[in-house]
């Protein structure tokens, strides 16, 4: 999850802590927040970005403290927040940055602003898409540099590559507007502009959305058909969230309400799927896993919740799982306290 808290896009000591102990939390995978392929693609001025030199460096040593310690693979998630740039801090409101806070100009398929008060976005131009492509092509080969496992792209929660496959926020009239096939055109772009280069030994997926939750918008039926333009695309798995395309959306909010779109994904697009969304017990994750309703179950706030989330399911599910030798003495089979552990 989004952490806020960069400097001017370079990772820090915050990281370096908050990274450091994800690493070794039981989980076999995780995923860096998600992090702006240019200065001007940040959601806020705290966030993580990987456009420059000096990103690259000081991430550097967040990838070596965790390969060092840690026992998870690493990924990384890239993408470009578009019309939502240019906001606030989440706990200094999370609005739109206002005159005296050092706002910049969004740019968006459409000039449509994502809620009421918020920056109206400057209408992409050809030249835009082909800065902004780059600009992904130019992260992946730091992330690929930094030796990470797996690239994520983002193309969800109403940024970037999300607005254009939305009709709620592309209402263009050229041929990156219009059809599905045309909405999809700049994403596609992205992505096989990034598939050329990225190995196709290590793991190269999207986040995406399952429905927009507006009428009009993206659809169930809609997201399997984009999956299968993605899975065509070349890439090896989605993971599957919903909404935040406008605020207006009613989201149904219960445990695993996301799940049923990653099942239908799985089922009619053929492509691996990982689940996300109000997935907090090792049960109802193990249950999504093996009814197959998703090859994998990706968690956020649960692990900020309880970072060593992946032990507390490894004990549920009697399952052995890695460890650091220094907490080796906290594992089932040495602790007596893990009897009283629930």
């Amino acid at each position: 999850m989004c952490q806020y808290s960069a400097h001017d896009g370079c990772a820090n000591d915050w990281h370096l802590m908050h990274l450091g102990t994800l690493a070794q939390s039981g989980a076999a995978l995780l995923i860096f927040e998600a992090t702006a392929v240019e200065r001007h693609g940040r959601i806020t001025h705290g966030c993580l970005g990987l456009y420059n030199d000096a990103n690259e460096a000081e991430l550097a040593k967040i990838v070596a403290h965790c390969r060092r310690y840690g026992t998870a693979k690493l990924g990384i998630q890239i993408g470009h927040a578009g019309r939502k740039a240019s906001a606030q801090l989440p706990w200094d409101g999370g609005h739109a940055l206002q005159s005296n806070q050092d706002p910049w100009q969004t740019i968006a398929p459409s000039p449509i602003g994502f809620a009421e008060n918020w920056h109206v976005p400057r209408t992409m131009t050809r030249a835009d898409m082909e800065r902004v492509r780059d600009a992904f092509v130019r992260t992946a080969e730091r992330a690929l540099r930094l030796s990470f496992d797996l690239l994520e792209l983002h193309g969800a929660h109403g940024y970037l590559l999300h607005s254009f496959m939305s009709p709620i926020s592309n209402q263009r009239d050229d041929d990156y507007g219009g059809s599905l096939a045309n909405r999809m055109r700049f994403p596609l772009e992205v992505i096989a502009a990034v598939r050329d280069m990225w190995p196709k030994e290590r793991g190269l997926g999207m986040r995406m959305t399952g429905s927009d939750w507006l009428v009009g918008g993206i659809t169930p039926d809609d997201a399997v058909t984009i999956a299968g333009h993605l899975r065509d695309g070349g890439l090896d798995y989605v993971c599957v969230s919903s909404g935040g395309i406008n605020p207006s959306a009613k989201v149904k909010l219960e445990p695993g309400y996301q799940v049923p779109f990653a099942a239908k994904i799985r089922k009619e697009a053929n492509l691996p799927t990982w689940a996300v969304g109000l997935i907090t017990t090792p049960a109802q994750a193990e249950a999504v896993v093996a009814e197959g309703k998703a090859d994998m179950v990706a968690l956020a706030r649960a692990m900020l919740d309880n970072p060593h989330w992946g032990w507390m399911a490894a004990r549920a599910l009697r399952a052995d799982i890695s460890r650091p030798s220094q907490y080796l003495r906290a594992a089932d089979a040495v602790w007596p306290g893990a009897t009283y552990v629930d």
